[in-house]
């Protein structure tokens, strides 16, 4: 059951709207309006400070895997004002090839931090 109905709401949009938006213009018009211009981001990969650099990362992962989308493979969970959602990332209709999960924590009603977790692969 989500318990914070507007952090729940943050993490489907960024999931969809951020990180699956392949136009620039709305994926950066979704970063001004989801996060804090000082956010805070990390991944296995790397990390970052600001809304410039999540966009250079979401258009890096985009340009390494065009043709994929995200999906929602479980439910928002979302307490406080923190709120995590479990996520698959493969080809359309196709079994996801990558699954992970976000973390953010939200102040102000924006994202102010994402933290992403990948699952190990399988076999």
């Amino acid at each position: 059951m989500e318990q914070d109905s507007g952090t729940a709401a943050l993490m489907r949009r960024n999931l969809h709207g951020v990180f699956g938006e392949r136009d620039a213009a709305r994926r950066r018009a979704a970063i001004a309006e989801l996060y804090a211009e000082d956010l805070v981001f990390a991944d296995p990969h790397g990390s970052g400070r600001g809304q410039a650099a999540l966009d250079e990362s979401v258009q890096a992962l985009q340009a390494k895997l065009p043709d994929f989308v995200f999906t929602e493979t479980g439910p928002v969970q979302a307490v406080e004002g923190a709120g995590r959602l479990h996520w698959g990332f493969g080809p359309p209709g196709g079994p996801p090839r990558v699954t992970g999960l976000d973390v953010a924590v939200v102040r102000g009603g924006r994202i102010a931090a994402l933290y992403t977790f990948l699952d190990p692969p399988a076999g």
